[in-house]
């Protein structure tokens, strides 16, 4: 019996590629009776309908649950944010509670508002006092609930840093924080917010760390702020696309995307239950884009950064929730049924590329190609979650040459097929190198 459980465990880390790595060696978790989680934790998962752990769930809750600092290295859509915030609410649970709370037992830091918004609305699930902090609108409100007294505070480390200097809140009571998605805060530019908020949390804490690729600066930043951390890998550590994504890729002139994307558009509008996530470079690009695709007849919304908060969380609800709403602009109308089935499209800048948390996007259409490969990954990480399949198709041009190299290996790397018109850009970029 021993033998059959060892070798199951074995057969597991070898089928879903986990590596493991550290002073602590748990058995994964298959199923959430073996949690040790408060039944009520346990009654809210089978309500919420998810049947078992995911894989990251697997092996992060009997590390996060035995005190250890964590480091995981997981793509999009793994269940992440699960899989810190339930040991997080049970280890909250288990600290002496004060009388007079000033700040949150549990700190976790994301990239995004919509991240953000995202990560407060799963733990609220789960845990009444838990509130966010973010840029952007709603500052006012924001302090006002965390000054009412909070356990859990999921935020943006620009608008939390706000809030430490302006005494709306303190960290003395935080002992379990998280920083999810390392790698993209980093990108954006937050390390030294990052680094200021971590000196004010005392230094017993436990820390996880999520992050969907593992470069030297995220690495810099565990060394500092982890002690013996164990480390969890989900996949290969190389910068690779989730190998559920059937990757098109089509070598088109700039005039011709437009069209192609119509074409496409066409191909798939019919689908039941289909939504469809659309990335362009430019914020207007995104505007008249979506214009375009409503004057063909296709429901659409458009979301990037120049959006006012209200109506990014109008875009996102109606994306995440699957609800009727009415959509104007100018004079038409158009009304997205998503339990009937209706084709969603929401076009979109990379604002959206790591905050938007929808499990059933089947399409992600690269209309502009993004700029490096490591955004091609996560924009396309937005299907396919939760082992689930999808599809992404990327419009690629002469213009986009500092990006052909790397996408030819992603795709390779994920057995995808490489079209001859991509290979042949490829091979005339090469040669205009060696001409230069």
């Amino acid at each position: 019996m021993i033998f059959d459980l060892q070798k199951e465990i074995v057969e597991w880390f070898t089928h879903n590629e986990v590596t493991l790595k550290g002073n602590s060696s748990p058995r994964p978790i298959f199923e959430f009776s073996e949690t040790g989680f408060p039944p009520a934790i346990i009654e809210k998962l089978k309500k919420a309908c998810f049947e078992k752990p995911t894989v990251i769930q697997s092996i992060s809750w009997p590390v996060a649950l035995t005190g250890h600092d964590m480091i995981s290295i997981a793509r999009t859509g793994s269940g992440k944010t699960l899989a810190y915030t339930l040991p997080g609410i049970v280890h909250m649970q288990n600290q002496e509670q004060p009388e007079k709370v000033r700040g949150p037992a549990v700190l976790i830091l994301a990239p995004t508002r919509e991240l953000v918004q995202q990560i407060s609305s799963m733990a609220m699930n789960f845990h009444s006092k838990v509130a966010c902090a973010y840029g952007g609108s709603g500052r006012d409100q924001q302090a006002r609930t965390i000054r009412e007294g909070v356990d859990i505070l999921a935020a943006a480390p620009g608008r939390l840093l706000d809030f430490l200097i302006a005494g709306v809140l303190n960290l003395n009571r935080c002992t379990y924080l998280v920083l999810d998605e390392a790698d993209r805060m980093l990108d954006m530019g937050f390390e030294p917010q990052i680094r200021r908020i971590v000196s004010m949390i005392r230094p017993d804490r436990q820390t996880l760390m999520f992050s969907a690729t593992w470069p030297k600066e995220v690495r810099t930043l565990a060394k500092d702020f982890l002690s013996d951390p164990v480390f969890v890998n989900v996949g290969s550590l190389k910068l690779a696309a989730n190998s559920n994504i059937i990757q098109l890729v089509t070598v088109v002139e700039e005039n011709e995307k437009e069209e192609k994307l119509l074409e496409f558009l066409n191909r798939t509008s019919s689908e039941q239950h289909c939504k469809t996530l659309i990335f362009v470079g430019m914020k207007r690009t995104a505007d008249w884009l979506t214009r375009l695709i409503r004057k063909k007849g296709y429901p659409a919304l458009s979301l990037h950064g120049d959006k006012s908060q209200t109506e990014r969380n109008f875009v996102m609800n109606a994306i995440v929730n699957d609800r009727l709403l009415l959509v104007c602009l100018g004079d038409l109308s158009y009304i997205l049924d998503f339990k009937n089935g209706e084709c969603s499209i929401l076009v979109a800048t990379d604002v959206a590329a790591r905050g938007l948390d929808v499990n059933d996007i089947k399409y992600v259409i690269n209309f502009d190609c993004p700029k490096n490969i490591e955004d091609y990954i996560h924009r396309i990480g937005r299907t396919a979650r939760h082992d689930k399949t999808g599809t992404s198709y990327t419009l690629c041009t002469r213009s986009d040459a500092p990006i052909v190299n790397e996408l030819v290996s992603v795709l390779k790397e994920a057995k995808q097929t490489v079209p001859s018109d991509l290979l042949d850009l490829k091979i005339l970029i090469s040669g205009m190198s060696e001409i230069n």
